[in-house]
C-alpha cells in the first residue's frame, strides 16, 4: 500500500506541476484529471497505516502500559528525529533546484525565494499553523502526522495514568475522538491544519490493529464499519472512503493471517520501505524534470508523457538515496559530512537566489 500510495502521490503532484502535464492535458484529459483529483487520496492511506503502527507501538493489546507514560517526551523527540531529519534534505533538495531553474523557467508551481524564518518554521514542523508559504509539496503531511502521534502520545499518557486498571478506557477514547472527526471536524476544511481534521482517518488505523490482536476484533471491525458509514450518510467525503476501504482490508488481513505472510520481496515491498523518502524528496526533482522539458521540449504530448515517466524514476532514485543516507540512519545528522552537505544545499540556494534577486 505504501509502496503505490509514494507513487501515486508523485503523479498527483507531477499532474498539478505543469508544464509537461498541461501538455499531456490537451490529448489525455480524463487520465490528467484523474491523477489531479484522485492520485491524492493515497494520502488517507498513509493516516490510516501509521495509525495501525502507532497502536502497534503504544498499546498493542488496546490498553497502554504505564511506560508509555513515563517516555512520552523521549517518544516525540524520537519521532521528531526521524520525520525531520530526512525532511530537512527534502526542504533543501527542494529550494536549490527551485533556486537553480528561476533564472530560466518561470512558472506559478515555483515556490518564492525562502526566508530564514520560512526555514525555522518548517524545521519546527509549525508551516502551516504559522501561515508561511510551503517550500514543497506535501510537506503539510509531516507536520500533520507530527501532530496526530503527539496527540496520541498525550491521549496514551493520560489513559495510563489516570485510568490503568479500565481496559476499555483507551479504546473507547479513540472511538470517541474518532466520531468526532469523522462526524463533525472533517466536515469543515477550515481545520485541516489541525490533527483532529484527520484523525478520524488515524484511529482507524489504530482500530484495524485492535482487531487483529483481540479475542473480540469483530467489534472493532464492526466499529469501523460504523464510523465509517455514519460519516459517509452525514456527508460523502471521497477521502473518508478511502481511509474506511483502506481500514476495513487492513484489518481482514490481519485476522486472515495474511499480514503474517506478507508482504513477500518484490518492487512494492522495496518501494515500500523507502515511501516517506520518495515522498519527502520528490517535488523538487518533479520541478527540475519540469523545467528542462519545457526548456527541450515544449510541445509533443508523447515526449511529455515519457518526460513525465522519467520525472517518477529519478525521484524514486532520489529517494533510494535519501533513504538510504539519511533516513534508515539513526543518527545522521550528527555526522559531519552529512551535516556538510546538508549546509552547503542550503547555503548554495540562498546564494544563488540573492544572485538572482
Amino acid at each position: 500500500m505504501k509502496g503505490i500510495g509514494c507513487v501515486a502521490i508523485v503523479l498527483h503532484h507531477l499532474a498539478v506541476y505543469g508544464p509537461m502535464s498541461d501538455v499531456v492535458r490537451s490529448a489525455f484529459p480524463a487520465v490528467i484529471d484523474g491523477l489531479e483529483i484522485y492520485a491524492r487520496l493515497a494520502v488517507q492511506m498513509f493516516f490510516v497505516l501509521a495509525g495501525f503502527l502507532v497502536a502497534a507501538q503504544l498499546a498493542p493489546e488496546g490498553q497502554p502500559s504505564t511506560s508509555s507514560a513515563t517516555s512520552a517526551l523521549s517518544l516525540i523527540l524520537k519521532r521528531y528525529r526521524r520525520l525531520v531529519t530526512p525532511f530537512l534534505f527534502a526542504i533543501a533538495s527542494a529550494i536549490l533546484i527551485t533556486a537553480i531553474v528561476r533564472p530560466w523557467f518561470v512558472h506559478d508551481s515555483l515556490s518564492a525565494p525562502p526566508s530564514l524564518a520560512q526555514l525555522l518554521a518548517h524545521t519546527l514542523l509549525l508551516h502551516d499553523l504559522t501561515g508561511v508559504e510551503a517550500l514543497s509539496a506535501g510537506v503539510w503531511y509531516v507536520a500533520i502526522d507530527f501532530q496526530l502521534f503527539i496527540l496520541t502520545v498525550w491521549l496514551t499518557a493520560f489513559s495510563a495514568r489516570v485510568v490503568p486498571t479500565w481496559r476499555w478506557v483507551f479504546p473507547c477514547l479513540i472511538m470517541a475522538l474518532a466520531a468526532a472527526s469523522l462526524w463533525a471536524i472533517n466536515r469543515h476544511n477550515q481545520y485541516e491544519d489541525y490533527a483532529p481534521y484527520f484523525f478520524g482517518a488515524y484511529a482507524l488505523g489504530m482500530l484495524a490493529y485492535w482487531s487483529t490482536r483481540n479475542p473480540s476484533g469483530g467489534i472493532f471491525l464492526l466499529t469501523i464499519a460504523a464510523l465509517g458509514s455514519v460519516a459517509l450518510w452525514l456527508q460523502y467525503r471521497n477521502p473518508i472512503v478511502v481511509a474506511l476501504a483502506t481500514a476495513i482490508i487492513v484489518a481482514i488481513a490481519g485476522q486472515r493471517g495474511w499480514l503474517a505472510l506478507w508482504p513477500r520481496p518484490g518492487l512494492l515491498t522495496w518501494l515500500g520501505q523507502r515511501s516517506y523518502s520518495i515522498f519527502l524528496i520528490h517535488y523538487g526533482f518533479c520541478i527540475g524534470m519540469n523545467a528542462l522539458w519545457a526548456r527541450l521540449f515544449p510541445t509533443g504530448v508523447f515526449i511529455n508523457a515519457v518526460g513525465m515517466m522519467l520525472a517518477v524514476l529519478i525521484s524514486v532514485g532520489a529517494g533510494t538515496l535519501l533513504y538510504r543516507y539519511v533516513e534508515s540512519q539513526p543518527n545522521a545528522l550528527g555526522r559531519n559530512w552529512v551535516t556538510a552537505v546538508l549546509g552547503a544545499a542550503i547555503a548554495t540556494a540562498f546564494l544563488l537566489e540573492t544572485l538572482v534577486w
